[in-house]
């Protein structure tokens, strides 16, 4: 039996081929490889209210708080073994290390009886003060390599650039964020609930995708939704 039809997942979250490998892309932003039980997200940016609150600019600090939640729902649905965390998992090098205790404990609660690893950042390129895991650079796996900054690699997987896509139907323009892909190689969404997207067409994409292959996996509610290039806008 194919192993993502044991998942009790939403409807319609899209199984994908990235560089051979089977990847299937949650509506929440988690990207989860079924054979090897890995639940991948990006972007977390957790505590970036208090980092925000250091420099003298004030934003509700809940953000922290929303965002473990997400990623509660989604390891509650996957079940994995492991959890790849896709870099900038806080918002600055000394996150960890303020997060509140109630946070801590949750997030300690995640990782229990897990692997767990904490690819770095360049906005948190040390390992999380007070937090077990692994920290690395990158991580391989089959023909796929996790990374934070996209460099066009064949078989990567990466975030940083908080993609994001735009369609107009019927005169209504539409924008979320998404998984750009071009079945070579992607980049995941801000996983994060405090995290903005940048348009897939911008130039900072520029070169990662072969733009006739291009499509971004729209994130809705409940569903993904998978957008040929072609019918995107700036």
């Amino acid at each position: 039996m194919n192993l993502y039809a044991k998942i009790e997942a939403r409807p319609a979250q899209p199984v994908i081929r990235i560089a051979g490998e089977d990847v299937l892309c949650d509506s929440s932003g988690a990207l989860f490889l079924a054979e090897e039980s890995i639940l991948i997200v990006s972007d977390l940016h957790l505590e970036k209210g208090s980092s925000y609150a250091r420099r003298g600019s004030f934003i509700p600090p809940y953000e922290t708080g929303v965002t473990l939640t997400r990623l509660e729902a989604v390891i509650a649905r996957y079940r994995p073994s492991a959890v790849i965390s896709l870099g900038d998992s806080f918002h600055d090098d000394g996150g960890a290390g303020r997060m509140p205790d109630i946070y801590r404990e949750r997030l300690l609660g995640l990782m229990s009886g897990r692997d767990w690893f904490w690819v770095t950042g360049n906005h948190d390129p040390s390992p999380p003060e007070g937090l077990p895991g692994q920290s690395v650079e990158e991580l391989a796996l089959g023909n796929l390599i996790f990374r934070h900054m996209p460099e066009g690699e064949e078989g990567e997987i990466a975030g940083h650039l908080h993609p994001g896509a735009r369609i107009v139907q019927r005169g209504r323009s539409v924008r979320r964020a998404c998984f750009a892909t071009d079945g070579l190689r992607m980049v995941m969404p801000a996983f994060g609930s405090l995290t903005g997207t940048l348009n897939v067409l911008d130039r900072a994409f520029a070169g990662l995708f072969h733009r006739e292959r291009l499509v971004a996996y729209m994130l809705g509610k409940a569903q993904v939704y998978p957008i040929a290039g072609s019918l995107l806008r700036s």
